[in-house]
């Protein structure tokens, strides 16, 4: 029989979004619609004696102005993601108390203070204008070094030595013996800058009332669901008198996660004047509001015997958590299993100080402490392998698990259970064409350039956290139409998880894409889910759906067996139709479809999955670059990936999540990066003309394949892939940028490496 399915070209979503059709939360039509507008924080660090409001409420088109006395005497109190880390000593480490509109204190420069609500966005600004904040003004914990220093000014009250987290693992005792005895002892410390996400659209929110007395948030979010909880933890309300609605979303990154401020007092506000609310945050708001990435500094040794082995590796590091500690602060502490890398490294023990500052809080962004753990032990081999004469590519392929090992035990955190470490690595070393790279660099010398290339092996958790399942939630119908449509848990916020599950659905079902419809993102549609993060989409939204899909599948076979009057056991099923095996009597999965509707039986399933484990997806990143050493300007000439992301089931999509990853991590070692001033906690990169954003010149062309070893973890053999670009290229990008300056005859450098940058250290390695 033809095979009546339809091939994929292109992402479903392509066409509407790149032709004006998509509708973002900012699209959306309220009547009525009030806008708010937040007073913030001029200040790092103050204490708030009071906020006088009474002539902004005076102001024409005001409908009210909110401070956190208002949120109190409604009952509302702290707000943030609940924290609960052990610490090394026993101690429960539980978030700071964090309040939507700032109380007593301004903790950073920025924090929303008041809210006002007008009938327009204009009206809403001229009044902030005139809101009279009482405010004394101390000097801000700004650094790292800045809170551990004797007597720092107390961030919190409750928090000595402004210490937000304290957590280790591994025995420490033992890994200092094995470095004490080690042939070699490599040390290397270095921070990783802080950033922020700069998500095409900024965030954005719009509440109003529902039908039947409910409320409803749409709002640019990337888990509706999670986001449904926090609004009835937070107002005391029950999950069903809620909806969340995540419309079309461009770019979340982890940022767009969580409890988020803006947007609950947006649905606050809603209910407490029974009127639609609706804000959105300019550029210059965003990058004063949005929470940070990275922001960590660490320190990390290794231990190597004669013959270059790995004996022993000890990583400390410390993290800028802002003004405020919470569950979306660790991310380095849930991913810190990466700093194994994929080496066999027999004694290793990490920890982690988490720190608190008089800056934006940080959070999960693309990665969230997987591409701070490669970074490490990547950039400490790198070192070793510089100091002691070894090749780079040899030592590491000395140090790595071999396939012959796998499953490879969880000795000190993570455990693997598939991966060909050195086949990648080999891909990748081919793909990246190395071996035509001394002629590439010659031509570089005779132009008066330096080149210089960067490797990294990487590996990530994915699907969910070591020791943590989680799940997620697909619902499929069949209906008598025999249309199919998908309802997901799992959330796209630009990746392609509508086209993915669309034709995962189609494939199942052995029918053409048009057949299938799907929807997101409303907690009408779908009660829970596990959204977007983690690149869990495919692997736990994926393989619910499949299971579904087979649900349906069988109660339809027992339908078609019961209209062929056959035992369902001689039924098979192909390309939409069932039929009786050694005969020519069948059925359409259509006609079945409309048998179930005419008999009133539906044919739907609700698929839940979550995986014994997560999954590893790892790869080999090359990166090559050209240093002018005039200007210390960098051009980024070669980039080759190849990832083992397990079954890849869209190729063109996989790829595109990888270039993204890397860009983002390009940005940050070469432009990016969030800076606040020493001792008053103002932020001077405020804007696009101080926070460098790349541009499509500042970027290689990509030369991304894949190394398929698919896992047992979930039924598709799927990795995940959404990370993969992040967690490779910040290592790979630096190796580059060292290798590059070791050349000129600088060897200590940290991020970004920004022209005027590269050329002090140029200049002060040649005095």
């Amino acid at each position: 029989m033809t095979d009546t399915r339809t091939p994929r070209r292109g992402r479903v979503e392509d066409y509407r979004l790149t032709t004006g059709q998509g509708r973002y939360t900012d699209d959306l039509k309220a009547e009525g619609a009030l806008w708010a507008v937040f007073v913030r924080s001029p200040y790092g660090a103050a204490s708030i004696a009071g906020i006088d409001v009474s002539d902004a409420v005076e102001m024409p088109g005001v409908v009210a102005v909110f401070t956190e006395a208002d949120l109190a005497g409604d009952g509302v109190g702290a707000v943030s993601a609940a924290m609960a880390l052990e610490g090394p000593d026993g101690h429960k480490w539980v978030q700071t108390d964090r309040y939507l509109l700032a109380r007593d204190e301004a903790r950073f420069i920025g924090e929303p203070l008041a809210m006002v609500v007008a009938e327009t966005r204009e009206a809403a600004l001229d009044a902030a204008e005139v809101v009279a904040a009482d405010l004394s003004e101390h000097e801000a914990v700004v650094t790292i070094s800045d809170a551990k220093a004797d007597g720092a000014r107390l961030v919190h009250a409750d928090r000595p030595g402004n210490l937000g987290a304290d957590w280790a693992r591994g025995d420490w005792a033992a890994a200092e013996a094995a470095l004490a005895a080690s042939a070699h002892r490599v040390t290397l410390s270095a921070p990783i800058s802080r950033v922020t996400a700069v998500t095409m659209e900024p965030r954005t929110a719009l509440a109003r009332p529902e039908p039947g007395g409910r409320f409803g948030l749409y709002a640019s979010h990337q888990n509706p669901p999670a986001m449904r909880g926090a609004l009835a933890a937070a107002f005391g309300m029950e999950p069903a008198a809620i909806r969340v609605v995540g419309p079309d979303v461009g770019g979340a990154f982890g940022m767009k996660s969580g409890p988020v401020r803006e947007e609950m007092l947006c649905f606050w506000a809603c209910r407490k004047l029974n009127r639609p609310v609706r804000w959105r945050a300019d550029r210059s708001e965003a990058l004063l509001s949005d929470e940070g990435g990275r922001a960590v500094e660490f320190t990390a040794e290794l231990g190597l015997d004669a013959e270059g082995r790995f004996t022993a590796l000890t990583v400390m590091l410390e993290l800028d958590m802002g003004a405020y500690a919470s569950a979306r602060s660790l991310p380095p502490v849930l991913n810190f299993g990466g700093v194994a890398g994929v080496y066999q490294t027999p004694v290793i023990a990490g920890g982690l100080r988490g720190y608190l500052t008089n800056t934006v809080p940080v959070a999960p962004y693309r990665g969230a402490g997987r591409p701070e753990a490669t970074f490490i032990i990547e950039s400490l081999i790198d070192k070793a392998a510089r100091e002691l004469g070894h090749d780079r590519i040899e030592l590491r392929r000395r140090n790595l698990i071999r396939e012959d090992q796998m499953p490879w035990p969880a000795n000190w955190y993570f455990g693997y259970d598939s991966g060909s470490f050195e086949k990648v690595m080999d891909a990748g070393i081919a793909r990246a064409g190395l071996d035509g790279y001394a002629a590439r660099q010659a031509d570089s010398q005779a132009r008066g350039r330096v080149r210089g290339f960067g490797l990294a092996l990487c590996i990530e958790t994915a699907g969910g956290m070591w020791g943590r399942r989680g799940a997620d939630w697909t619902n499929v119908e069949l209906h008598g139409d025999g249309t199919i449509s998908v309802a997901a848990g799992a959330f796209s916020a630009g990746q392609g998880v509508e086209t993915a599950l669309i034709d995962l659905a189609a494939e199942g079902f052995e029918v053409s894409a048009d057949r299938v419809t799907y929807a997101q993102g409303d907690t009408d549609v779908m009660a829970k889910g596990g959204g977007m993060g983690g690149s869990g989409a495919m692997i736990k939204g994926g393989s619910a759906l499949k299971g579904a899909v087979e649900t349906i599948l069988a109660d339809a076979k027992a339908l078609a067996g019961e209209e062929l009057e056959a035992d369902v056991a001689d039924i098979e099923y192909a390309e939409g139709v069932f039929r009786i095996a050694g005969t020519d009597r069948e059925i359409t999965l259509d006609q079945v479809a409309k048998v179930a509707g005419e008999k009133g039986i539906p044919l739907k399933a609700n698929g839940e999955f979550s995986p014994e484990a997560p999954t590893f997806p790892n790869g080999c990143h090359i990166c090559e670059v050209e240093l002018d050493p005039e200007t210390g300007r960098f051009d980024i000439v070669g980039y080759a990936a190849v990832e083992d992301i397990g079954r890849v089931l869209q190729p063109q999509m996989a790829e595109g999540q990888i270039q993204g990853g890397v860009a983002q991590a390009l940005g940050q070692i070469f432009l990016e990066e969030i800076k606040y001033g020493e001792g008053d906690g103002q932020l001077l990169t405020g804007s696009f003309m101080d926070y460098a954003m790349p541009r499509a010149a500042d970027l290689p062309m990509y030369n991304c394949g894949f190394y398929e070893v698919p896992t047992g973890m979930n039924p598709l053999g799927v990795k995940g892939v959404g990370e993969a670009g992040s967690v490779g290229g910040l290592a790979a990008g630096m190796s580059a940028v060292m290798d590059a300056l070791a050349q000129v005859g600088v060897t200590e450098f940290a991020m970004p490496a920004t022209p005027g940058r590269v050329w002090a250290a140029i200049a002060s390695a040649k005095g």
